[in-house]
């Protein structure tokens, strides 16, 4: 499921390759033959024609890898939207057939240790998790754990 601006990219970040290479290369010939001559005014021409010219395809394959990159990460992100807005009508009428009810309706008290909130046992969040641990009613007395508002646990009084 590519889209079209995303196919759009890859020439571009290619030519930002070609172009460094291109100028690392004018650069290495440029100063060879610099470091063959002995007068400056012998190597002024290898610098005019290899070296100057080599760090101008640097520069320009580096912009180009910019804008590639960021032309592709943009592109992701658009096709991610586009995956989020396809999926969201499904999920709209799975909240609606729902109603206001809580998504958990166990009457057991979970917690995952370091956490500040109290849940169902069948809350999302804590369902099947490893580490969540029946909610110690210390805590709980202290206020120092709060409802969560997901499944919307009712404090046990016993």
């Amino acid at each position: 499921m590519r889209t079209a601006r995303l196919r759009t990219v890859h020439p571009v970040l290619w030519a930002g390759w070609a172009a460094l290479a291109a100028g690392a290369v004018l650069c290495v010939l440029g100063w060879y033959g610099v470091s063959g001559e002995r007068y400056a005014e012998r190597q002024l021409p290898y610098l005019a024609s290899c070296t100057v010219p080599g760090a101008a395809l640097i520069v320009a394959g580096a912009v180009l890898l910019t804008h590639g990159r960021g032309a592709l990460a943009a592109a992701r992100v658009e096709e991610l939207y586009g995956l989020l807005v396809a999926a969201e009508p499904a999920e709209a009428e799975e909240s609606a057939t729902a109603g206001e009810a809580p998504l958990a309706v166990s009457g057991d008290l979970l917690m995952v240790p370091g956490g500040t909130l109290w849940h169902r046992a069948d809350c999302p969040l804590v369902a099947g998790k490893v580490e969540s641990v029946p909610v110690d009613a210390k805590l709980l007395a202290s206020g120092e754990l709060g409802p969560c508002p997901i499944c919307e646990p009712v404090e046990e009084t016993d």
